[in-house]
């Protein structure tokens, strides 16, 4: 069952409005009414999660390398921005600490991928969990000095790696998590036991009416990625998909019917 109050995110925060994984993305998406968003989070080789997608550089920050091998320092120097738009040049790598700030401040929900860099599942999952238990507490902490409503803020993690989910399971299993698909494979349902998982995740393009009743039958909630044309997700709706992510936030707004 999809518990939040929202059925439209922002994809990589700001669709394509923005660069990718930035605070202006974010920002960008926020600016548009909306108050749910998806990114990725990665690490860098000293262990601080970041917001990234590719774990090598090159198209969205140039130059060569790879994230995994990179100090969170020298991300957050780099240009994340000039590759969209010369308006976003000097836009920086953000760590995950300050989108988490940036969601909080203003009430956003984070669909939280994690995307861990060839061979750095587990301490992806571990690290990135731990980061968002921790501003968790620290949100609980402020609601019960009467200052916030942490339930309406709770976040879900998602990925496409067993590994890293069953990481995040073990951290903090009070956080939702949601099990990614490219397409859904036949023995779905024990993945999804296996991590306790609520909801599952996939491509719009494989998802079928009978596939998605079959799922939602069996108590799941059922997201799908990413949806760019609204009579595409008019239909998905019809076939009782609770909620989807999309580029073009233009087109498909935070209230969309």
């Amino acid at each position: 069952m999809w518990t939040y109050p929202y059925r439209i995110a922002a994809h990589r925060g700001g669709g394509t409005l923005a660069p990718e994984n930035t605070i202006a993305g974010l920002r960008a998406g926020f600016e548009r009414g909306f108050r749910a968003v998806e990114f990725d989070v990665m690490l860098s080789v000293d262990h601080v999660p970041v917001l990234m997608h590719d774990p090598a550089f090159g198209r969205t920050v140039p130059g060569s390398g790879n994230v995994a091998e990179t100090s969170a320092k020298l991300l957050a120097s780099m240009d994340a921005g000039s590759w969209f738009s010369p308006a976003f040049a000097g836009e920086p790598v953000p760590r995950f600490a300050e989108a988490i700030d940036f969601c909080f401040a203003n009430r956003i929900w984070m669909n939280v991928e994690i995307k861990p860099a060839p061979g750095h599942a587990i301490e992806t999952g571990r690290i990135a969990t731990a980061t968002l238990q921790r501003a968790l507490a620290a949100l609980g902490a402020q609601a019960a000095a009467g200052r916030d409503e942490p339930d309406a803020l709770v976040p879900l993690i998602s990925s496409f790696s067993h590994e890293a989910l069953r990481a995040a399971h073990e951290v903090a299993p009070e956080i939702p998590r949601a099990h990614l698909f490219s397409a859904v494979p036949e023995d779905w349902r024990e993945r999804m036991r296996a991590i306790d998982a609520v909801a599952l995740h996939t491509s719009h393009a494989k998802l079928t009416p009978e596939l998605a009743r079959e799922i939602k039958d069996a108590g799941y909630a059922l997201f799908c990625y990413t949806v760019n044309e609204p009579e595409r997700a008019r239909e998905l709706f019809s076939w009782g998909v609770d909620a989807l992510c999309t580029d073009r936030i233009d087109l498909i707004g935070p209230d969309f019917v």
